[in-house]
């Protein structure tokens, strides 16, 4: 079972990068699933709309994950109860729209697991993000509720992520950050059969800043003439993980970075 995470898409050029690559891809790596990150994919490089989220299902994602812009658009609020695989955090407030777990199945017949978090330090207020990764795990488990199971963390620090990564060591099959979009060198298995990497990174143009223009984030770091920050537009990179895992224990052989195009050097 080969399973593809896309790092959060930003803005126009990450959502063409998406759309023109990914069924290409899909089949030279011979991917089962795909999660992508549409957190950043509107124009604004926030939130995600209704015709996006078409867009990125119709290239090839089975399942969209966000974090702290999902609502940024406002369309989605309606959208995300009519459509569970646009998934939002978990541990949002319990009277959210949407969901933040759903289980899918893939074209071989397995069941899937995807759940989507978001981390409390330096984000947004939300429930506490460990208190519910232990209330879930109460109630879902490997093997007998899923095949395998998939964790977007989206988060600010590298320390929340890790410890999300090691309770979860075991229990799912990967463990994958997201929100700080640049990719970590850092995928492994970790000591119990979870894949994990800190952050995935982003599908956007890297000649910016964080996916946004770079003049324009200078401008606004030097206290000079600015606008809001809008995203970059030249050729996007596709950043992510690959995962292959093992179809009776739901865990993971392997993991390894997947970056294609744009300004990062290739890997795979």
């Amino acid at each position: 079972m080969k399973i593809l995470f896309l790092g959060d898409v930003v803005g126009k050029s990450g959502c063409l990068a998406v759309t023109q690559n990914l069924s290409d891809q899909i089949k030279k790596k011979k991917i089962d699933f795909v999660i992508v990150n549409g957190e950043n994919a509107a124009d604004q490089g926030v939130g995600i709309t209704e015709q996006i989220s078409k867009d990125l299902f119709n290239s090839g994602a089975d399942v969209i994950t966000t974090g702290n812009h999902v609502w940024d658009q406002k369309e989605i609020l309606s959208y995300i109860d009519k459509e569970n695989r646009l998934l939002r955090p978990e541990n949002l407030i319990q009277s959210s729209p949407g969901k933040g777990f759903e289980i899918f199945k893939t074209k071989n017949n397995f069941k899937i697991g995807v759940l989507n978090l978001m981390g409390n330090v330096f984000m947004k207020k939300c429930e506490d993000v460990f208190e519910t990764s232990e209330k879930f795990l109460k109630k879902n488990n490997l093997k007998k509720d899923y095949d395998f199971l998939v964790v977007d963390f989206h988060g600010e620090t590298t320390s929340e992520k890790m410890a999300i990564g090691h309770f979860f060591d075991g229990k799912a099959t990967l463990v994958v950050g997201t929100h700080t979009h640049v990719p970590t060198n850092d995928a492994r298995v970790l000591k119990n059969g979870t894949a994990y990497i800190t952050d995935a990174g982003m599908c956007g143009d890297y000649n910016s800043v964080i996916g946004m223009d770079k003049k324009n984030s200078l401008n606004r770091f030097f206290k000079k003439e600015s606008t809001k920050h809008f995203p970059a537009t030249g050729i996007a990179t596709l950043c992510g993980v690959i995962v292959e895992a093992d179809a009776e224990s739901g865990l993971a052989k392997n993991v390894e970075n997947f970056i294609y195009g744009g300004d990062l050097k290739n890997s795979l």
